[in-house]
């Protein structure tokens, strides 16, 4: 099952978990503001090779899509 690191403070990742939503995606949604576990979890997700890009745009990098096969992407629309 997909795991999406998320916020509700950001607009990106309302308009990606609603969308899955109503396209009946199934994931778990992990609110890194309000949940210091998952905060975590993605502070090490973020240290991957891949957040490269982001990290030095001086971005979070939310919201952040985790396949099963613990690959990660930003794009939530590939899985509309």
């Amino acid at each position: 099952m997909l795991k999406i690191f998320g916020s509700p403070l950001c607009p990106d990742c309302v308009k990606c978990k609603a969308e899955l939503e109503q396209a009946g995606v199934e994931f778990v949604y992990m609110d890194i503001t309000s949940n210091l576990l998952f905060l975590k979890k993605f502070l090490k997700l973020r240290e991957d090779p891949g957040f490269a890009p982001v990290r030095d745009r001086g971005q979070i990098g939310i919201p952040c899509i985790l396949r099963e096969d613990g690959s990660f992407t930003f794009s939530w629309q590939e899985f509309l």
